[in-house]
């Protein structure tokens, strides 16, 4: 059965985003700063917050969600209660980055979405991040990228990132966030697709287990050398670049690994 549609994460998927970066440099500024006294009574290191622990706490949950959770992953006393506040600062950290430019698509990425596009397939974005929208919409696609055709948009210059989607379900509130599936099962009613048609790309454990329990299928994108843990989520496939995805395999409504197509 071939895919009827594709949905894809932002961050770590599409977007090289600052927002492990917002996170790591937020916590460390209130520790060193109003948290100072709370600092001493937890776990709490500023070479502790280290990828890893980005990516097993906060990547791919709601803010409020992975604020909280970082904050208990570093034994902080009343973490629930101090979560909403550093959401806060860090939402105002991220839109400083993101307004100096400090993000860029990935090119693979970009391959990817085009070659998808050129194939008919509806696609659709699905992040939990209020900036996901802000990062597409500064991304201007070039034309034409290595390994796609003169012109894949047929859309005059300046197309952004944002205009290739069919359908858009990024900064939305949803009852649940990820590893809960409500956002991917928005984006794919959006797109009119059946959830066992539909393909999720995330880079996030919460990500693949949210399109999993949607009875999703799902590719892993192992940007961050952590290919076990997207394996354990139940990923179907795992790739550390979208250039090697079989694109024939996948017209064909097939997750296989191919010979990197650029």
């Amino acid at each position: 059965m071939a895919f009827e549609g594709i949905l894809f994460d932002v961050d770590g998927v599409l977007v090289d985003s600052p927002h492990e970066r917002a996170w790591r440099e937020t916590l460390e500024e209130l520790m060193q700063g109003p948290w100072r006294d709370i600092a001493g009574r937890s776990r709490y290191t500023p070479t502790g917050f280290d990828t890893a622990v980005y990516l097993a706490e906060v990547a791919g949950k709601p803010r409020e969600d992975g604020a909280r959770s970082a904050l208990e992953y570093f034994g902080v006393p009343d973490a629930a209660g101090l979560a909403a506040e550093y959401a806060t600062r860090k939402q105002a950290k991220i839109v400083g980055l993101i307004q100096e430019g400090a993000f860029e698509a990935f090119p693979d990425a970009l391959r990817f979405v085009l070659a998808m596009r050129d194939m008919g397939l509806p696609m659709a974005v699905a992040s939990s991040s209020r900036n996901a929208n802000e990062l597409l919409a500064r991304i201007v696609v070039p034309e034409p990228m290595p390994g796609i055709r003169p012109d894949p948009l047929g859309k005059e210059p300046g197309t952004t990132l944002v205009d290739l989607f069919d359908a858009n379900v990024c900064g939305r509130t949803f009852p649940r966030g990820k590893p809960h599936p409500d956002i991917f099962l928005a984006a794919a009613a959006e797109l009119g697709v059946r959830p066992e048609g539909a393909l999720v790309v995330e880079d996030a454990t919460a990500g693949i287990q949210a399109a999993k329990a949607g009875g999703m299928h799902a590719l892993g994108v192992a940007r961050l050398g952590d290919e076990e843990l997207l394996w354990a989520a139940g990923a179907d496939l795992v790739v550390q670049s979208l250039d090697e995805v079989d694109r024939d395999a996948l017209a064909r409504g097939t997750l296989a690994r191919g010979r990197k197509a650029a």
